[in-house]
């Protein structure tokens, strides 16, 4: 069993962290607010760390599942941060949704201080964490790979190997571009069926197993006609995964007007009030 460092035991890490520590591994937690960790340990066991390093310091593993950008590189590279203690051929995953800037970069730091980085944002949700289910989209090398798989496993149902540090990010941006196209469509069709007059218990039935099926309408159809919106994925922090990728898509070329488009149109669920409900209240935009 592994000794592992969890930073960030938020609504994400928590779950992993638990599922690791059912797994039998030794944890040591640390959170920017330290009472969530203090929580954690007194409900799963393990101990709490005052900072990132002391928390990283020879440990086999370090796990981050943090904010941003900004808290990604204080919980690493900062004063207190991770690397300035992690043991040479340990490894560091992080599950935070970043730009593919800062995962490169960690990867190119962690090279050359004998560490195997990889970058790995999720997708499946706090349901998925919490159920140990969630998909993983992984950057990094093959060595680093070996060393994260038997840890991430204990919380994910799928690993997938894209490429080089980085590309775990930019997959995940893939991932958002596409299921953000998917929910404006999904809202427009609803609309349109409410225009109609159809039964929309009916119209799910009928189309629910053809080639509009999806993710969203299997799990979201009936949220979403009911005006029901105060769980799952915030609209807040969509806009902060399109807005790396939009980012993204400037450097390497690639045209995004439907992300662009839908982007601004959460931007306007924001101003409705909606910054913290459910992804599909992009739905609210449409009058019935």
């Amino acid at each position: 069993m592994a000794r592992i460092a969890f930073i960030g035991t938020g609504v994400m890490g928590g779950p992993m962290a638990r599922h690791l520590r059912a797994a039998g591994h030794d944890l040591i937690v640390y959170n920017r607010t330290l009472a969530k960790a203090e929580s954690w340990a007194a409900a799963h066991g393990g101990t709490v760390a005052p900072d990132p390093a002391s928390a990283a310091k020879d440990v086999d593993a370090v796990i981050s599942c943090v904010g941003n950008d900004d808290d990604l590189a204080a919980i690493t590279l900062g004063r207190d941060g991770a690397f300035h203690t992690m043991k040479k051929g340990a490894v560091f995953i992080d599950h935070t949704t970043v730009s593919a800037k800062i995962a490169r970069q960690l990867g190119v730091e962690g090279k050359s201080l004998g560490l195997l980085v990889v970058d790995g944002p999720v997708t499946g949700g706090q349901a998925g964490a919490e159920n140990g289910t969630l998909a993983i989209m992984c950057g990094g090398s093959e060595k680093a790979m070996a060393a994260a798989t038997p840890l991430m496993e204990a919380y994910s149902s799928r690993i997938v190997h894209v490429g080089p540090c980085g590309a775990g990010q930019t997959t995940k941006m893939v991932n958002q571009i596409t299921f953000s196209g998917i929910i404006q469509s999904l809202s427009e069709g609803m609309r349109f069926a409410q225009a109609a007059g159809l039964d929309l218990d009916k119209v799910f039935e009928a189309i629910s197993g053809g080639a509009a099926s999806s993710w969203q309408m299997t799990n979201r159809w009936k949220t979403m006609e009911q005006d029901s919106f105060d769980f799952g994925f915030a609209v807040d922090w969509m806009r902060k995964d399109l807005g790396l990728a939009l980012e993204e898509a400037r450097a390497n070329g690639a045209v995004l007007p439907v992300a662009a488009l839908v982007d601004q149109f959460y931007a306007d669920v924001q101003a409705m009030g909606g910054s913290r409900q459910d992804t599909s209240a992009l739905i609210r935009r449409l009058p019935k």
